[in-house]
């Protein structure tokens, strides 16, 4: 089962991040944000596309938004999220008071 999460750059709704598995993560920016030639792409590795980017791990723009060592685990058992479930500490932990410009909160399905 999929899970999605959407992704605001500094409040702004930017576009959608998919896990279809741990081996398949996905990103599309929003028609919106992309037209917009005001908004900053992401990261420089995934400049604003019309194009879905795909990649077998989460991209390293968002696991380097997740907690390490120490405050993973205890991150992980607090929230009761597998300790390797990158994509769950992302969404759990990632939707307020990050360090930068972007947060993600969970798509409502």
């Amino acid at each position: 089962m999929s899970r999605a999460v959407k992704v605001y750059i500094k409040g702004k709704y930017a576009g959608i991040l998919e896990e279809i598995d741990r081996n398949h993560y996905s990103f599309r920016y929003d028609d919106t944000y992309y037209n917009d030639p005001d908004t900053p792409p992401v990261s420089l590795t995934m400049p604003k596309s019309q194009q879905e980017y795909a990649c077998p791990f989460l991209f390293p723009v968002f696991f380097n938004m997740t907690s390490e060592g120490d405050n993973r685990m205890i991150q992980s058992r607090n929230l009761r999220i597998d300790e390797n479930d990158d994509f769950g500490i992302l969404s759990a932990t990632a939707h307020t008071d990050t360090i930068g410009a972007i947060t993600v909160k969970p798509v409502e399905r």
